[in-house]
């Protein structure tokens, strides 16, 4: 089995050399399959004791939201007003993202455009295939 595999390799090298265009081609086909997709970035800022939402919970949170270059264009604290809403009714990275929270921590969501609001952008402030990012704390699920 051991020679099996050594002959293998040796018939790849080979290949590789004669046709170096088709090696990196397979090489990178392979860095493409190892490659996870975009995807939210969850950054815990500070752990949270309580407990954690389901994706159909209603959450009351305070946050702040800024597109990459820094430029902020939402943000509760200004408001000085937390918000409340059903986590099934935001976006996709908002709902993944606060479910990996507890009552009582902090995180920083990187939300990549399939996540937030893609092609369409929001409101005038969030341009088309934004990446958006958030600092989110969860205070409360199922508020009254």
């Amino acid at each position: 089995m051991a020679r099996l595999a050594s002959v293998f390799v040796v018939a790849v090298a080979a290949a590789a050399l004669a046709n170096p265009s088709t090696a990196s081609a397979q090489a990178s086909a392979a860095r493409a399959l190892a490659t996870p997709a975009p995807g939210l970035t969850y950054k815990s800022v500070r752990e949270g004791t309580g407990a954690s939402p389901t994706a159909t919970d209603a959450v009351k949170v305070h946050y702040r939201g800024t597109l990459m270059n820094g430029t902020e264009f939402d943000s509760s604290y200004k408001r000085n007003e937390p918000a409340t809403f059903p986590l099934n009714r935001v976006i996709p990275c908002w709902t993944q993202g606060v479910q990996r929270m507890k009552v009582g921590g902090k995180a920083e969501l990187v939300c990549p455009p399939e996540l937030a609001y893609g092609e369409r952008g929001a409101g005038g402030t969030i341009p088309p295939n934004a990446t958006l990012r958030f600092e989110i704390e969860l205070i409360e699920i199922n508020p009254r």
